[in-house]
């Protein structure tokens, strides 16, 4: 089965940038941001994350799901390492605001600001990433990677894994489906092994079906002699003007970034 990648950018300003630039762009921000520690620095590159955001177009009703458990598990790990545990020593010491129950462990301003630098870090970096999945077009990525001077293998690798997910997903629906008009219930029971016993009429021919699907593929890469020779692409891409203010812009926040943390005092947890 081939199940083209979601496309839910299409025709906006994002989407009609050369698609090495939507990968370029979060690498660039990972590096403006890696090693910012304050508060308000961070929201100014959050800014800037939101900004571009919205400039992919992608709808809510689309990735809805997606933030929702982004966020859910973003909001677990920073609440249990920086609050729960306080395990980033690099924290100074402040009046304690309360203790947490059980765990003993003091909670000052200072580990709430640092708790939420990393969320406002964690959800930005998500702004920037999410275009990758959802405004480049489908036939575009492997001809982005390989433009990148990426190898072959690894840009072809990469461009059948966007399409083998959604492809997964789609037969495991329709597996379910067939499950069920031949009486499958999945089980109500809270015990997780039980749950995951219940699931083996849907998870074994959903598993046997992928691995014959990649068998295919790599039998059919290797009749058409993929790898013996370097592999041409017919798709021409160019950088514009716009790509390169684009680039140019977060290559400038990642270089201001950068030296603020060293000669300013942004790599430090600012205390309100």
């Amino acid at each position: 089965m081939d199940v083209t990648p979601r496309y839910l950018g299409a025709g906006s300003f994002l989407a009609r940038r050369d698609p090495r630039v939507l990968l370029l762009v979060p690498v660039l921000y990972f590096v403006a941001v890696a090693n910012v520690a304050d508060l308000r620095g961070m929201l100014v590159c959050a800014a800037v994350a939101l900004v571009y955001y919205r400039a992919a177009g992608i709808p809510w009703r689309g990735v809805r799901a997606n933030w929702i458990f982004m966020l859910t598990f973003t909001t677990m790990l920073v609440v249990v390492n920086s609050v729960v545990t306080s395990a980033d020593t690099r924290l100074g010491s402040g009046e304690a605001l309360f203790t947490m129950p059980l765990v003993g462990t003091e909670v000052t301003w200072v580990t709430l600001s640092y708790a939420a630098t990393l969320m406002v870090r964690y959800a930005s970096l998500a702004m920037v990433s999410f275009p990758v999945a959802f405004d480049i077009a489908p036939a575009d990525l492997g001809t982005a990677l390989a433009r990148l001077r990426l190898s072959q293998r690894l840009a072809y690798g990469v461009d059948l894994t966007f399409r083998f997910l959604p492809s997964t997903v789609a037969s495991m629906r329709e597996t379910i489906d067939a499950q069920r008009v031949r009486g499958y219930e999945h089980s109500r029971s809270r015990n997780p092994l039980r749950k995951l016993a219940s699931m083996k009429p849907v998870v074994i021919p959903v598993t046997v079906n992928a691995l014959i699907d990649a068998e295919d593929t790599a039998n059919a890469m290797d009749l058409r002699g993929f790898g013996a020779k370097h592999r041409t692409w017919m798709r021409e891409l160019g950088f514009g003007r716009a790509d390169y203010l684009v680039l140019g812009g977060f290559l400038a926040l990642a270089v201001v970034m950068t030296a603020a943390k060293f000669f300013g005092p942004i790599g430090t947890v600012w205390t309100p």
